[in-house]
């Protein structure tokens, strides 16, 4: 099991960034909790199914984003201190949604719900214009 819990979401205005975190919890691999765990956000707007955002393989070397994003969010990772963090640039009104965590076992970077075995709790980024 894994536990993951978001944090860094607030209100920003647009053109401005925010670093979204994910801490994970629970049981090891390659001695680190996220060690055997692609890991990927998404995010859920308002009356809006659940979008993918950018995901990460297990060693960091390969990411994967959406269209939406790309150029804009960067999508890390520190095996070490069990966290994989989001940096978001140059939002938009848009780019307003609960942004969630979520941990797929295996390799590859993901990009649908369904591949991903664990999520969090989500947390609310808002972006004014």
């Amino acid at each position: 099991q894994v536990q993951l819990v978001e944090s860094g979401g607030r209100l920003v205005q647009a053109g401005g960034s925010l670093r979204l975190s994910c801490a994970a919890s629970g049981r090891t691999f390659r001695n680190y909790v996220m060690g055997n765990y692609a890991m990927g956000w998404f995010r859920q707007a308002p009356g809006k199914e659940r979008e993918f955002v950018a995901a990460i393989s297990w060693s960091g070397g390969s990411t994967y984003y959406a269209d939406s994003v790309k150029g804009r969010f960067t999508i890390s990772r520190d095996n070490a201190k069990n966290t994989v963090y989001l940096q978001m640039n140059s939002l938009k009104p848009e780019d307003t949604a609960v942004y969630y965590c979520a941990a797929a076992l295996g390799i590859g970077v993901p990009s649908d719900t369904y591949e991903y075995d664990y999520w969090g709790q989500g947390t609310q980024v808002t972006v004014s214009s």
